[in-house]
């Protein structure tokens, strides 16, 4: 009996301990553990090793803005335009978060920009980050990307109130009369939020 116990622990700890390392792996990115991360890769993990929802190491590093890490793992061959569950890549979570020196590292290493759905732009816009839709713009960012309902960029920042994507979208030629498959516009978002200097600067844009 002793001794089939002590085999069936035997058979059994390889994959206790893969488990352990895996999810050790991912707590050391999301803690900027770049020494944890760097000699866990060296014994074998998988560069592009992903949590249950298909976040990849690089998707973590770039939603908590770990520059450096970001940059390590790519340097390491990791997938720039890899998807999660979501559809969702790694510079669209570093729009997200406002991680401007992330996005630009991420589009300087090949992230797409433009592509079907959800865009990086999409989301820089809906966390308000002006500087980030900027330098999307400049790198070529369609302004009036659509999402799978058709939502746009300036939907989403005139949803959330954020007066300064908005100048920065509509300095860049959003159409603010476009509409999503439910009929709604910029401004009818921007009056649903009740920021008075949204509506006023889509207002003056020639919303309606």
């Amino acid at each position: 009996m002793i001794t089939r116990i002590i085999i069936c622990t035997f058979l059994l700890a390889p994959g206790a301990v893969r488990a352990q390392t895996l999810e050790d792996l991912l707590a050391a990115v999301q803690k900027n553990e770049a020494a944890v991360v760097k000699a866990l890769l060296a014994r074998g993990m998988d560069v592009d090793t992903a949590d249950r929802s298909g976040n990849t190491l690089l998707m973590i590093a770039a939603r908590e803005g770990h520059l450096d890490l970001s940059k390590y793992l790519l340097d390491h061959q990791a997938k720039v335009r890899i998807r999660n569950a979501f559809g969702e890549t790694p510079i669209m979570f570093a729009a997200l978060k406002g991680h401007l020196e992330v996005v630009k590292l991420l589009q300087a290493y090949g992230a797409e920009i433009n592509h079907a759905g959800w865009t990086p732009l999409h989301y820089a816009a809906w966390s308000g980050a002006s500087d980030i839709c900027g330098f999307l713009l400049e790198k070529g960012a369609e302004v009036d990307a659509r999402s799978a309902n058709g939502t746009t960029p300036l939907m989403m920042a005139a949803r959330q109130g954020h007066a300064g994507a908005l100048r920065v979208l509509l300095a860049g030629a959003a159409d603010a009369n476009l509409e999503n498959e439910s009929g709604a516009t910029a401004l009818a978002w921007a009056r649903k939020s009740g920021n008075s200097e949204a509506i006023e600067l889509l207002e003056r844009s020639g919303a309606r």
